[in-house]
């Protein structure tokens, strides 16, 4: 089991922000590339990591994902800088 749980950004191809959460974010990656990620993700490429957290907890990094998910776009893209 891993002590690292990771939630991520995404920028897609069309300019749209994917937020989700693993405990492998080269992994994940890789699987959104491939069509094997989210639903959301699958069409949109390029796909592009622009933030990424490291929570101790999987209920931490859940919770700031649900957090980050209701952020208003100009909020994300604040915090994607």
């Amino acid at each position: 089991m891993t002590d690292c749980h990771y939630v991520y950004v995404l920028r897609c191809g069309d300019g749209t922000l994917y937020t989700g959460y693993t405990t492998d974010v080269e992994r994940r990656l890789r699987e959104h590339r491939a069509g094997r990620g989210a639903k959301y993700t699958r069409g949109r490429g390029p796909l592009e990591v622009v933030h990424v957290e490291t929570h101790g907890s999987k209920s931490a990094a859940m919770s700031r994902e649900y957090e980050i998910k209701r952020f208003s776009r100009a909020r994300k893209e604040r915090l994607v800088g």
